[in-house]
């Protein structure tokens, strides 16, 4: 099969061929439809994730039809079309059991643990646990773009932040993850301020239903935290930072109203300095969100099917595999492409 393939962090990836996975006893394989770009495959390319063994295949953000199962998998069938959570459950540690899966201590995660679905088939583990029907009928971005980003957006806001109607919910960076969360603080009926340094991606975020917009392109931190309070009436009630950087951890969190509700989704090479003070002071709560089980992924699969939902209008750009790698390696870029890029392996 074709893959996207690199055997050193940071260099360009190529494409060849390289054999096809056999599904585990378990686990299926799956011919990918299409895949997301996603910022988390960058940082694996740069050499941030420790768990990424080299050669390795990125990608993570999935939907294909299933070509190949193991003799244990009993709830999926070969042809049965399906996404997947970009963290793969075990099904039977403590977490498994509580209903986390998305922080399985046993988890694997297709382009991480594993070679991914930059490629023409990828091998999912624990298809039982963790495969998500797709409707035949369903736009394969939006479908592909479910595993990941849209899912970790909807479970930090949803499930973590608990976002009300009415709440204003301020988004620190408008790359892909960063407008799935405005889109979904839109849909749930937040009023929405979308911060970013770039023209292209904030006409981006009002498309996709912000109230407003804040150029923060060479303002200091502390005048976009002023401009976000003026917005939000004297601080918002949920913040999510979703680029990845300390200095915008930093503002997110500064710009958060009094027992205001901070959710990071922004992955970090380092750890950041955050205003623990200001946490403390405001009684501030710091949340994560890692993905989201698959057992949670109806309420958002019928979002996305009801129509109030869109994932596949935030896309931008649909590639063939062929361009994959300069398309990873343009995300290095200080002001990578706005939007969503969808790399569709039905183009030839």
């Amino acid at each position: 099969m074709r893959a996207v393939w690199f055997d050193r962090f940071g260099a360009l990836p190529e494409l060849r061929e390289v054999p096809d996975p056999d599904p585990s006893a378990a686990g299926v394989v799956v011919r990918v439809e299409a895949t997301g770009l996603c910022r988390s495959d960058w940082h694996g390319w740069l050499g941030h994730d420790d768990g990424i063994a080299l050669p390795h295949v990125p990608g993570h953000e999935l939907v294909g039809v299933i070509e190949a199962a193991g003799p244990l998998v009993t709830r999926f069938a070969v042809g049965q079309r399906v996404t997947v959570p970009f963290v793969c459950a075990c099904g039977d540690c403590p977490e498994c059991a509580t209903g986390n899966a998305q922080v399985c201590r046993n988890q694997t995660q297709p382009g991480f643990t594993h070679w991914g679905s930059y490629a023409e088939k990828v091998a999912l583990h624990n298809a039982d646990v963790n495969l998500i029907a797709v409707p035949d009928d369903l736009d394969s971005g939006a479908a592909a773009l479910l595993g990941c980003r849209f899912a970790t957006s909807y479970r930090g806001l949803v499930h973590q932040a608990k976002l009300l109607a009415g709440e204003t919910l301020v988004v620190i960076g408008c790359g892909g993850v960063g407008l799935s969360a405005v889109m979904i603080g839109a849909a749930l009926g937040a009023r929405v301020i979308a911060v970013d340094i770039s023209v292209d991606a904030l006409a981006a975020a009002a498309r996709a239903g912000a109230t407003y917009t804040v150029n923060s392109s060479g303002m200091p931190d502390a005048a976009v935290v002023d401009r976000v309070r003026l917005l939000s009436d004297g601080g918002a009630h949920v913040s999510v930072e979703a680029l990845g950087r300390e200095s915008t951890v930093g503002i997110a969190i500064r710009s958060l109203a009094t027992r205001g509700r901070h959710v990071q989704i922004g992955l970090l090479a380092e750890d950041p300095r955050v205003p623990l003070g200001l946490v403390i002071g405001r009684e501030l709560a710091v949340l994560g969100s890692h993905g989201m089980a698959a057992g949670d992924y109806p309420e958002l699969m019928a979002l996305v099917t009801s129509g109030r939902l869109r994932p596949q209008d935030l896309i931008s750009h649909r590639i063939p595999l062929a361009d994959a790698p300069a398309a990873l390696a343009a995300m290095s870029a200080p002001e990578p492409a706005a939007g969503v890029t969808l790399i569709d392996l039905t183009l030839p």
